[in-house]
């Protein structure tokens, strides 16, 4: 949200005050009960498109690739594996995996938008 939005959307109706003579009247509204949508009602917030799975897929698995070939050049050059390179190979790795899931999109839950 940036700084000033809150003040430049319209207020809803049902959270503005009543004026103190709608209060003392002698057959007050009924409140109305709050709405509460489950999960299967909303809409997801993001939709994932095919291009924004693609981008961010790729981007990860080019981040993925980075971080272990950093932590590989040192083996190139004849040093021994310490235990923080052997975890940095394994984030990067990771990291890899992760933009590999987010391209194939294994349970479907993604659809295609136009």
């Amino acid at each position: 949200m940036n700084m000033g939005s809150f003040m430049s959307q319209p207020l809803e109706p049902d959270k503005i005050a009543a004026p103190p003579e709608a209060a003392s009247s002698a057959n007050p509204a009924p409140m109305e009960k709050p709405r509460t949508p489950t999960s299967a009602e909303q809409p997801p917030v993001f939709n994932n498109c095919w291009s924004c799975r693609v981008l961010s897929g790729s981007g990860l698995i080019g981040a993925g690739g980075y971080v272990y070939w950093v932590a590989r050049k040192p083996l190139k050059l004849g040093y021994a594996p310490s235990p923080g390179t052997i975890t940095q190979m394994v984030i990067g790795i990771s990291i890899a995996c992760w933009g590999v899931v987010i391209l194939s999109d294994p349970k479907g839950k993604a659809f295609r938008v136009g």
